[in-house]
């Protein structure tokens, strides 16, 4: 059977698996006080976060590949109500809401699934998956004990857990699903609903447990959850959490390795009162999380475990991502959470790989899984003090099964502690894992995996004592993205006979049921003679108040922009000119976003509250709030969908002079050729104000410029515990700049782009460039780790870890579609300092260079010992030798060209 012919059966074989919907032998799912059993075996599982909406299908195999690639077992996702039923009945499971086919596809990788129904999920996105139309279901309160909800909620529930069986995507039917969730982080909300809370969570539990899916169920953050369902731990440290029985198996539901953004607000905004995070990106150093993944296995294991049920890696907020990925068209929550959704995951929002936190973090899942049979062999470890603050927890059968963890939790100071006979020296707040006991194969805080700096923005983050990365833009001078452009003026205020009048103010969403982020606010007032006189002798000047609003208006007066305000509730004070007679008063109401977390959320609306006001007046205050007001709901351009292919001739266009003077609430309109290759593409927005952006008709989602404060950013010392506040970077830059425009909505040429621009801000500058990694850099010395892919696995030797002597190794590698270019650094011996700015020491191979040349030079990875046999001998005995290597990734057609 030729070689072809396998490769063709294969492929066949795993297409005829997916239209039968079996990926398995299909096994059963159970659980004890001690790790989930999988078929039978108690395993420890490592899961990665890839929420489906945030990328496209396009990408979902190269990421799940990715994960795999990276040491997960399972993927999790939430179920996103609203993208499926964004109208009551009628559902939505196709595109990117495909839930079936990512499923699927996560099957055939060899994966197991883990599906997170909530169906209130948070997630940062937007109204916390809720609908918004479940806001109108008469009667309704959202999570409790309240008949309509249950009702909606249950309804739900039972759709994904029958479309799921009918598919026989359940372990029992040979499926990966192994496991489901309902409600999430529930118990820091069920306090606020009293006995109707806890009424509530138990009725959730009863409900899906009879959906009878035949797998466990689990509530994270929930220490009442009832006996038949796992209550899970989420958070940055998990090492005292407790399940609420000894029944259950410690879950990590969501171990957060990083945190998401929001736009900037002004700083005269009280930021405490509003509660919105800051805007800056917010990244755990490495070591610290991979400290914290070693860590709390040890740690939960010592309260009981003898296997960690599920370490998920949650990307950041540190949320639970492994992948981030793009919150497109409007689905980012917040209020005001930015359109990426990066997460500073190990996989970025483009799908590349996050080095080195990808590759720190394979080594430790591999060291982890390496340790699995003695983990699960024991019903709890043995703890010995080593040190003030250094300890060993040790796992060994009565048979020959046994691994190690040592710590070391001082923050400052390095320690050399003895076990079992033997010297190791622990760097400060790490962890050494002892797969065999005896010889150490990872430690937390030592990095032997590449760094990677790609093309666009800084993809890395100052480390202790190291320099930040220089920020890097494409290697090739700025091409805009077109100089000739089409324009065409929004109208200001109410455009169509579909407005209406209505004496008082209404609710922002019970007006757009979010069917358009704005809803202007029309009313008209009389100025008579005597107040235009007394403003004139008394100097006074009329002042517009708004008791409350969120998240953004703007002001017009009789069709001239008079000012803006920004926040969640905050209180507007807007000085305006009025003329005798009739005046207009015009607001522009705007929506950033819908809340995603707290209780209540169903009364939390957007708009106005309180009064509205006019002050100044001769004969006092001129109350606004129940005059007769008109509303508009959405854009014009947005009715008539001026960005889609299809649309002909329903507005007109005319050329933007390149010398025009910029207006207000502008569309932009022109077309565009992407960069060759198969990197992904990003849109630089950082000439423009606010708006949002569709490619070829698909909606990128909102855009807003505005700057990071530029204080708080700080060199990322990964020793101590990890807060929110801790290794933000992009102090003074653009909240966002970049954004992310899929491979898949584009083609190489003629690409339509619509921008609708809200501030003065004209296109020229806008620019598109490719997403890859362009800098690699490498540092090894010869005392670091043999590759883990040099020990045995254990029971092929009885349970017993054979470690064989290698060299240790480095591993670089570019991005698909690239090749090692050139060589920018190389130096076998005692060099100094770190990724662009290393430099030889006293000690240097002279065959440093040939040797990554003829090893790496035109390929797309390569791996090189490090060690003095492959370098022709030792530049300097006594010493400890390092590798440092600098390289320079580059497009494969490029190399060849350049060759040819």
């Amino acid at each position: 059977m030729g070689l072809k012919f396998q490769r063709l059966l294969f492929v066949l074989i795993v297409q005829l698996a997916v239209v039968a919907g079996e990926f398995f032998k299909p096994f059963n799912v159970t659980y004890d006080g001690r790790a989930m059993i999988i078929d039978g075996k108690r395993r420890m599982l490592i899961s990665g976060g890839i929420h489906y909406p945030r990328a496209t299908p396009e990408m979902w195999p190269d990421l799940i590949s990715k994960s795999k690639d990276g040491g997960v077992d399972v993927i999790e996702t939430y179920v996103f109500w609203n993208g499926h039923e964004p109208v009551r009945g009628q559902y939505v499971f196709e595109g990117r809401y495909d839930l079936v086919k990512f499923v699927k596809q996560v099957a055939a990788n060899g994966l197991y699934f883990f599906l997170r129904i909530g169906p209130y999920v948070c997630a940062e996105w937007n109204f916390g998956g809720f609908p918004v139309w479940l806001r109108d279901v008469p009667g309704i309160e959202f999570r409790t004990d309240n008949a309509p909800f249950k009702d909606e909620m249950e309804r739900f529930v039972k759709k994904i857990v029958d479309l799921m069986r009918e598919e026989s995507l359940f372990s029992w039917q040979g499926g990966p699903i192994i496991m489901l969730q309902i409600e999430n982080e529930y118990g820091n909300m069920e306090s606020f609903y009293g006995s109707k809370g806890k009424d509530y969570m138990r009725w959730a539990a009863k409900m899906a447990v009879g959906l009878d899916a035949g797998v466990p169920w689990v509530m994270c953050k929930q220490v009442d959850a009832p006996e038949n369902i796992i209550d899970t731990c989420n958070g940055y440290y998990c090492d005292g959490f407790k399940p609420n029985s000894n029944n259950k198996p410690i879950i990590w539901t969501e171990e957060w390795d990083g945190w998401t953004r929001d736009y900037k607000l002004s700083s005269c905004i009280l930021v405490g009162v509003i509660e919105f995070p800051i805007a800056l990106h917010k990244t755990l150093r490495l070591q610290l999380l991979a400290f914290s993944n070693v860590g709390e296995v040890f740690r939960i294991i010592t309260c009981r475990m003898a296997s960690l049920g599920l370490v998920k890696l949650f990307n950041p907020v540190f949320s639970f991502q492994y992948f981030g990925g793009t919150n497109f068209g409007r689905s980012a929550g917040g209020p005001t959470y930015i359109t990426s959704y990066d997460y500073d995951a190990p996989l970025d929002e483009y799908g590349l790989l996050r080095q080195p936190k990808w590759g720190h973090l394979k080594d430790l899942h591999a060291a982890i899984k390496l340790c699995e049979p003695a983990l699960v062999a024991v019903s709890s470890p043995k703890y010995i003090k080593l040190g003030s603050k250094q300890e060993a927890h040790i796992y060994q059968d009565k048979g020959q099964k046994c691994s190690a963890f040592l710590a070391n939790i001082d923050e400052q100071n390095s320690a050399t502690v003895v076990f079992q006979k033997q010297a190791y020296t622990l760097p400060p707040w790490s962890v050494s894992i002892l797969l065999d006991c005896k010889n150490v194969a990872y430690n937390t805080a030592k990095i032997g995996v590449q760094t990677s700096i790609k093309t666009v923005g800084v993809d890395s983050v100052a480390y202790l004592n190291e320099p930040l990365p220089m920020k890097l833009m494409a290697p090739y001078e700025v091409e805009y993205i077109s100089q000739t452009w089409e324009t065409v003026k929004e109208p200001i205020g109410v455009w169509s006979a579909r407005n209406f009048t209505y004496q008082g103010i209404l609710e922002h969403l019970n007006v757009t049921k979010d069917q358009s982020d704005y809803l202007w606010y029309l009313t008209r007032i009389y100025v008579s003679n005597e107040d235009i006189k007394f403003w004139e002798e008394s100097q006074l000047i009329p002042v517009l108040t708004i008791d409350s609003m969120r998240d953004l208006v703007y002001i017009f007066v009789n069709g001239q922009f008079t000012g803006s305000a920004r926040g969640k509730w905050v209180t507007v004070t807007q000085p305006i000119d009025l003329k005798e007679g009739y005046n207009d008063i015009l607001l522009l109401s705007q929506t950033v976003g819908l809340q995603n977390y707290g209780a209540f959320l169903e009364k939390d609306g957007a708009g106005f509250r309180g009064q509205i006001k006019l002050s100044g007046f001769k004969n006092g205050d001129l109350v606004l709030t129940e005059s007769n007001w008109t509303y508009q709901v959405g854009l014009k351009g947005e009715y008539f969908k001026i960005y889609a292919i299809s649309e002909k001739g329903t507005v007109e266009w005319s050329k933007l002079p390149r010398d025009a003077t910029a207006t207000r609430f502008s569309w932009y309109k022109t077309y565009f050729d992407v960069p060759g290759g198969v990197d992904p593409i990003a849109i630089d927005l950082s000439s423009m104000g606010k708006g949002q952006i569709w490619v070829n008709g698909h909606h990128i989602g909102r855009y807003w410029t505005l700057y990071a404060p530029k204080d708080g950013c700080q060199t990322c010392d990964y020793r101590g515990a990890y807060d929110s506040n801790k290794c933000l970077t992009n102090c003074g830059e653009p909240t966002q700049s970049w954004y992310h425009i899929p491979r898949s909505w584009v083609q190489p040429s003629n690409n339509l782009l619509i921008i609708f621009e809200e501030t003065e801000k004209n296109p020229f500058e806008i620019s598109i460039k490719s997403h890859y990694t362009e800098t690699i850099c490498g540092k090894v010395s010869e005392d670091h780790f043999p590759p883990l892919h040099s020990w045995s696995l254990p029971e092929t030797t009885n349970g017993t870890v054979v470690l064989n002597r290698m060299a240790p190794e480095m591993y670089l590698h570019c991005d698909a579609g690239n090749s090692i270019s050139s060589i920018k650094f190389a130096s076998y011996g005692t060099p100094q300092g770190s990724c662009q700015n290393f430099s030889r020491g006293d000690c240097h191979s002279p065959n440093s260079y040939s040797v990554l040349s003829e090893a790496c030079l035109g390929r797309q990875n390569c791996s090189i010992s490090v060690s003095n046999d492959a370098f022709g001998g030792d530049p300097c005995h006594g010493v400890v030798k390092t590798l440092s290597v600098e390289m320079k990734c580059s497009p494969s057609s490029t190399i060849t060209s350049s060759l040819m």
